[in-house]
């Protein structure tokens, strides 16, 4: 890795409590976290404020990497959001 940031203590903390309820060390728990993270993040979003476009046929946010229950998670939270500004 080219860059390794250092996480606040906040954060830190977070994600140790993360790794302990999952049973593993940090170093795969920050894997796990940022696997999970195109599940629930706007991908379109991501894609429009990517600066590096030569790799996109591998990336998480790519939507035809995305699995259908991937799919589904995005579109009932979306939903979700969507009722949330109509009231």
């Amino acid at each position: 890795m080219a860059y390794t940031p250092e996480l606040s203590m906040k954060s830190s903390s977070t994600l140790r409590r993360i790794s302990w309820a999952l049973g593993i060390p940090m170093t795969k728990g920050i894997e796990f976290v940022f696997e999970y993270l195109p599940k629930i993040l706007d991908r379109e979003k991501v894609c429009q404020g990517c600066r590096d476009k030569t790799k996109c046929q591998g990336c998480a946010f790519n939507s035809h990497n995305q699995t259908q229950q991937e799919k589904e998670v995005r579109y009932d939270t979306k939903s979700k959001r969507d009722t949330k500004h109509h009231h």
